[in-house]
């Protein structure tokens, strides 16, 4: 059995997230459909982590196995013309044996993104906040989120994920090139569900003088989502990257 990983760019404005869903359009499912036409066969494909609806992502990783040698070369050509224009396969490459995408990262990293003026062209891509918040408070607030901590406050309340507890090892905001864009970096081992929009919602409420910065350390030890503040919008969400370790990398120059 031979195991392929891709590396996935979309705009998720138009699915209902990653995860396949019944007559809803998914990321997950049009990548699957693209490929089951590419190789002639049933392909699953498993991905790093789910995204909710309208969530985006820069580098999603995924895996596939199949029973034969791939072209890879050819495979992504044929998923360029196979898919709709809000996906693009940006690599597909032999993976180590056994690779899992989900199972094996060992990091993940999102940015938020956010503008304090009126945008057009990225109006999908970053949500609008006005009046500016104070960044600068805001990044004080990041402090207590770093570390290793239960993060049940910022998770949905309907989550069924028992174990909650995640390893933050980044979490600054950023300002962009342009002025008034901002972005909210963080990265850890592992995402609970809702986990990253509850914290940029609570930040900025901080930001706009809603909150004590210090409230944000008070809310992560009360493990109640209801302390915490609204959860941005799903637009302005990015999965920037996911990480492995050197030993569970592509082979280089392997193609097949």
């Amino acid at each position: 059995m031979h195991t392929y990983r891709l590396t996935i760019e979309y705009d998720g404005t138009e699915f209902r997230g990653w995860q396949a869903q019944k007559e809803r359009p998914t990321v997950q499912q049009a990548i699957e459909s693209a490929l089951s036409v590419a190789l002639r066969t049933q392909v699953r494909v498993v991905g790093s982590g789910r995204t909710d609806a309208g969530v985006h992502a820069r580098g999603q990783v995924a895996h596939f196995r199949s029973r034969r040698s791939v072209d890879t070369h050819r495979l992504r050509g044929a998923l360029d013309g196979l898919l709709p224009k809000a996906i693009a396969v940006i690599a597909v490459e032999a993976a180590v044996e056994g690779f899992h995408a989900r199972f094996d990262a060992i990091r993940r990293a999102y940015a938020y993104q956010v503008a304090t003026e009126a945008r057009a062209i990225d109006r999908l891509a970053r949500w609008r906040v006005h009046p500016p918040p104070d960044f600068e408070i805001m990044n004080a607030a990041c402090e207590p989120l770093l570390g290793k901590h239960d993060f049940s406050a910022f998770c949905i309340a309907r989550s069924e994920t028992r174990n909650r507890v995640c390893a933050v090892h980044r979490a600054v905001w950023l300002p962009e090139d342009r002025a008034g864009d901002w972005r909210f970096v963080i990265e850890a081992d592992r995402f609970l569900h809702g986990m990253v929009r509850a914290i940029v919602g609570t930040l900025v409420e901080v930001g706009r003088g809603r909150r004590a910065p210090d409230e944000v350390a008070t809310v992560l030890a009360s493990g109640d989502r209801r302390l915490a503040g609204p959860s941005a919008p799903a637009l302005g969400l990015v999965l920037e990257r996911v990480e492995y370790a050197a030993s569970r990398e592509p082979v280089a120059g392997a193609d097949r």
